[in-house]
Parts: structure tokens; C-alpha cells; sequence
């Protein structure tokens, strides 16, 4: 499907409009509208695309839409797409920060924001369930497994295991690489 950088825009600016609770709560709507409405891209690419944008520092979202606005459109995709999902929060924000802040202690903001949280731990488990579901093997099981167990368990930092996870998948790939040669 052929897309202009303006829809592009378009598609971001809905996305980082209607999700609350940053990046991880926007993948599933990123799947939604990128992999299986508009179909711009696989689904693999669409999960190798995030492992990239996680191990990145910065937010989530500003790395999903920099690189998918990079492959789909070049640098102006990339702009439109990184402006498209940061403009919804810049203005919610402005606004929040001009009206909202004398209003923090009202009951019915307060029970809004808490209502908002409950959505967003939602969409964290769905984001996490389709990774999973993704790499549903013994191996990503086993690494789900140790790095929640680091982190909860040992205090963890988690640029620690993104950096052990990394390195460890990128011995146990290289090795089935270099087994399967020699088996041929």
C-alpha cells in the first residue's frame, strides 16, 4: 500500500492521541493500525522493529516512530511519523500544566487518572502477551523466566540484562549458526 508522509502523520497523531501510559502502551495499537489495517509492515518486522526500539535509550514510541517512519519514507517519514506521536502529548501536557494543575486534587480528576491507570496496566499485559506469543519457544520462555527473576527477585538493573539478554542471544544464534554449517 502506497503512503504518503501526511497519513503517516495521520496515523501517529491518532495512535499517540488515544493512548495513555507512554510507548508500551501503544504497541498493541501501533500493531493494529501499522500491521494488520494498513499493512505497511509484517508482522516480524514488526516485533524485530521493537526489540530494536527497546534496546535503544530514549522513549519506546519516539524510537518505534523514528525508525518505522525511517523505513517506510525516508526522513520525512521519520519526522512526520516522530511528530505525529509526540504532538498529542506536548499538547496534553501544555494543557494540563495551564488548567488541570489547580483542579489535581479534585475527586473526579483524581478517580479519571486512576481509571486511566487501570487501562494502561491493561495494554502493558496485552503488549507483553503478543510478545510472548511471538517467541513462543523454550528459549524465550527461559529468558522471560530469568529476566523477570533478575529484576524482581535481585534488583537487577535493566540495562544489565538488556545487555546480558543481547549478548547471550547473540552467542546462542551464532552457535546454532555455526553448528548448522558444519551438519551440512
Amino acid at each position: 500500500m502506497s503512503m504518503s508522509v501526511w497519513k503517516l502523520f495521520l496515523i501517529f497523531l491518532k495512535v499517540g492521541a488515544f493512548t495513555f501510559g507512554g510507548g508500551y502502551a501503544m504497541i498493541p495499537i501501533f500493531e493494529r493500525e501499522l500491521v494488520h489495517k494498513y499493512k505497511l509492515i509484517k508482522p516480524e518486522e514488526f516485533y524485530d522493529a521493537l526489540v530494536i526500539c527497546q534496546s535503544l535509550p530514549g522513549a519506546i514510541a519516539v524510537n518505534f516512530s523514528v525508525f518505522t517512519g525511517l523505513k517506510l519514507k525516508g526522513l520525512k517519514g521519520a519526522v512526520g511519523a516522530l511528530l505525529g506521536v509526540v504532538m498529542p502529548s506536548f499538547v496534553f501536557i501544555l494543557i494540563i500544566a495551564i488548567f488541570l494543575f489547580q483542579y489535581i486534587d479534585n475527586c473526579f480528576v483524581e478517580a479519571f487518572f486512576s481509571g486511566v491507570r487501570l487501562s494502561v496496566v491493561a495494554l502493558m499485559f496485552l503488549a507483553g502477551y503478543k510478545l510472548l506469543k511471538q517467541n513462543h519457544n523454550m528459549f524465550g520462555a527461559f529468558m522471560m523466566l530469568i529476566t523477570f527473576s533478575m529484576i524482581v527477585a535481585f534488583n537487577v538493573h535493566p540495562f544489565l540484562i538488556i545487555l546480558f539478554a543481547g549478548t547471550f542471544g547473540f552467542l546462542v544464534y551464532t552457535l546454532r549458526q555455526v553448528t548448522y554449517r558444519d551438519c551440512s
